[in-house]
């Protein structure tokens, strides 16, 4: 069968490297919902969350589902939204920690007789191991027809200020400071912190050329080539990071070996007028590898996609979407070096 769009999440790092659990509960979820099995994915969840009597959900980038009602639209329409015929999942990374799971997958799905190969962060908080309170998920907009460049922030955070790097260990830790180095983002450091053969991406989709490309680097001259991608890509996303827009972890899964994160963006004035940007929702994966360095830098988002956006076509506007989560300026002390 044709693959339509591409990706090189599974084909880069699914295998043995990254054992997968079949009893992860958003994996069972998700399994549930490509069957149309709105009972089996019911039972994953109690009607409220165990501490509150707020009720269970699932928010997607397309709609958010809350209640066991909610559970069972969610797995009736699954596949509809995509317009597909049926999925094939294939697990590829999980990550389990301080009450929190999440599973990184990539859906084949079959649609008119071609495949979409979808990659997508599942994120859960548990109830306990069995069951879940809600999930989370991400996936590129552009995989669902009609669904535009725009997630709201998921999380509603006490300060719009970046958060303290320290609450972040090894790798990542020193990543973060060199991402919010004031006023632009510390190439150096960041390659630093990055094994030379870093594999950046898996979510984006993938043109044929790209996906039959993807490797880890091996020889001398691809590790070269590899270190060089990573260098032009951060010196570009220095230009607004951090002057422009930050961003802010709002939860940690981290087992020691792979750190997610959860973030908002904050934009600061110049973000917004110089740049275009809109505060939105994103999560991100930080693998180490056996020397502590990060092996891999996997992120879910829609950076500057703004452009594209159509707002009538969304539940909000420009004008609303722009007073979410600005700031007039960021302190000169984010980001500094320790």
């Amino acid at each position: 069968m044709k693959i339509r769009k591409y990706s090189t999440l599974a084909k880069l790092h699914a295998g043995d490297m990254h054992p997968i659990d079949e009893s992860f509960a958003e994996l069972k979820l998700i399994r549930a919902a490509v069957r149309g099995d709105a009972e089996g994915a019911a039972a994953l969840f109690g009607a409220c969350k165990q501490f509150t009597n707020l009720p269970c959900a699932i928010d997607t980038p397309y709609k958010r589902y809350e209640g066991i009602e909610g559970v069972k639209r969610f797995a009736e329409e699954f596949l509809a939204v995509f317009h597909a015929d049926s999925a094939e999942i294939i697990p590829v990374i999980q990550t389990r920690a301080g009450g929190r799971s999440v599973t990184e997958l990539q859906l084949d799905m079959v649609i008119d007789g071609m495949i979409d190969q979808v990659p997508m962060f599942v994120v859960a908080d548990l109830r306990d191991e069995a069951q879940l309170d809600e999930v989370r998920i991400y996936f590129r907009f552009a995989y669902v027809e009609g669904l535009q460049a725009y997630r709201r922030p998921l999380f509603t955070p006490a300060h719009l200020e970046v958060n303290d790097p320290d609450l972040l260990s090894g790798a990542v830790r020193e990543y973060f400071y060199a991402l919010h180095t004031a006023p632009h983002a510390d190439v150096e450091r960041i390659l630093n912190c990055t094994d030379p053969v870093c594999q950046f991406g898996g979510y984006e989709i993938a043109d044929q050329a790209e996906y039959d490309a993807a490797h880890w680097p091996e020889t001398s001259d691809e590790i070269a080539q590899n270190a060089d991608y990573l260098r032009q890509k951060y010196t570009r996303m220095s230009a607004y990071i951090p002057n422009g827009v930050a961003m802010r972890f709002e939860t940690v899964i981290d087992d020691g070996k792979n750190a997610v994160l959860e973030w908002i963006h904050i934009i600061s004035k110049t973000g917004q007028e110089k740049y275009g940007r809109i505060a939105m929702g994103g999560v991100s994966s930080y693998e180490r590898g056996s020397d502590g360095r990060l092996r891999s830098i996997r992120i879910c988002d829609y950076a500057g996609q703004e452009g594209t956006i159509d707002w009538s076509r969304t539940d909000t506007t420009l004008e609303a979407a722009r007073k979410v989560h600005v700031v007039p300026v960021f302190p000169s002390g984010v980001g500094q070096k320790k």
